[in-house]
């Protein structure tokens, strides 16, 4: 595997995958250009070095090609500005080979939606899962998957894969293009490489002690990465919906609070677990807790495991947090992915700020190497402005959550070999 930092791009027609999945309003202006800031490291030095870029994304999950309302158009003259060169537009992903060929030293083109292909993610379309005839249709589109992908690889010369968001998905620019270019000329690209590194300093490379904070509604949707972390971590906090399953697998009496009886026996399952693997579960204490689901709703702090009947837990209280803090600001390494509480509401913020102070805290007073990832926790730091507080904010999502599994990403796998 070639290396980013150390590759000369000079005169090299280099294919660059990353994720310009961003929001856009309804006259298709960026609300968060956050992804594409991200990418702009790797495209800069392709082009100082006086490569000739290709840049491929995908956007939304268009049924049809085109589609307007998912077209990159939108996005050019952005990325254009966020380059600093006038990037041209390749009309057809898979029809551009002549506009590719033309591309001088130092200049950039940019696909249209590679999504617009079904061959991109190998998923018919227009067909149901459940339709005896999927699955023939799935087997055929993955052979055109393959086409689809050596098509585009055979515009470059060199492949960079800078879209962690997409890693989870074997899909042709993310995956299957890589098996088209030897080992010295498919590599990460910058924010890949932060990515991976970082997934990689928390899994496998971690100082203790390593502290996991688990938030979110739902035991079932986080169990796997639960019990992976059981493996790595030497405490585990418990935070969200999701800690009043545990509350109730304790034989606590939780009111209305977001809860999965269902989830019983995984609960207990898992603290059993920790406890004979000698891992710290840490669960709140006690809560805030309102009479409805509403921001004005009248509240009351209790014990986390007393809630009343018609209340439900909104989010943490001042002891939990000081029990929480006091784990976390004397960890080493520290995963957090998911607010504490209904953070969406201004009212039931403070648990969740509380817990970024710790986490922030921790990293500039203790060393520690923070990574926050995952949807909410993510927009959590940003809104209280932690963001640059903690070691590393994930791009990542899915591909995060993935990871954390234990599972291999194929767009990590298919450069690393």
């Amino acid at each position: 595997m070639a290396s980013i930092e150390n590759f000369n791009f000079a005169g090299k027609k280099t294919f660059v995958r990353v994720d310009f999945n961003v929001p856009v309003d309804e006259n298709f202006n960026i609300t968060d250009d956050t992804r594409i800031v991200a990418a702009m490291p790797t495209l800069k030095k392709i082009i100082a070095d006086g490569g000739r870029l290709i840049i491929a994304s995908h956007m939304g999950r268009p049924k049809k090609n085109p589609d307007l309302k998912y077209s990159l158009k939108h996005i050019l003259a952005h990325v254009s500005e966020c380059l600093g060169v006038d990037v041209k537009f390749a009309e057809d992903c898979a029809k551009a080979q002549e506009a590719v060929a033309a591309l001088k030293d130092g200049e950039a083109i940019l696909l249209e939606n590679v999504r617009f292909y079904a061959e991109e993610e190998g998923k018919p379309r227009d067909i149901e899962k459940e339709d005896p005839a999927y699955e023939a249709a799935k087997k055929e589109l993955k052979a055109a998957q393959k086409e689809f992908a050596k098509t585009l690889a055979a515009y470059a010369d060199v492949y960079v894969n800078d879209a962690f968001g997409t890693a989870h998905r074997k899909h042709a620019t993310t995956a299957v293009m890589a098996d088209f270019f030897d080992a010295d000329h498919k590599m990460f690209g910058f924010l890949m490489e932060k990515e991976v590194i970082a997934v990689e300093k928390v899994l496998k490379n971690s100082e203790k002690p390593v502290t996991a904070i688990i938030g979110g509604s739902k035991v079932s949707s986080k169990i796997t990465i639960i019990e992976n972390l059981l493996q790595k971590v030497d405490n585990l906090v418990i935070i969200g919906g999701m800690a009043y399953t545990f509350v109730l697998a304790k034989g606590g009496k939780v009111g209305n609070s977001l809860c999965e009886p269902d989830q019983v026996d995984v609960a207990l399952s898992v603290l059993a677990k920790a406890k004979e693997l000698g891992v710290n579960i840490v669960l709140p204490i006690d809560c805030l807790a309102a009479d409805k689901f509403d921001n004005e709703a009248n509240t009351q702090f209790v014990n986390n495991d007393n809630v009343p009947d018609g209340w439900e837990g909104m989010d943490i209280g001042p002891k939990s947090v000081a029990l929480m803090t006091g784990v976390i600001e004397s960890s080493k390494t520290i995963l957090w992915n998911g607010p504490a509480g209904v953070f969406e509401f201004s009212n039931f913020q403070a648990g969740t700020k509380a817990i970024a102070t710790a986490v922030a805290n921790a990293t500039a007073k203790n060393g520690a190497f923070s990574l926050v990832g995952g949807g909410d926790s993510v927009s959590a730091v940003k809104q209280f402005g932690f963001a640059d507080k903690v070691s590393y904010v994930s791009t990542g999502g899915g591909a995060l959550l993935e990871a954390i599994e234990g599972k291999t990403l194929p767009g990590i796998a298919a450069i690393q070999g």
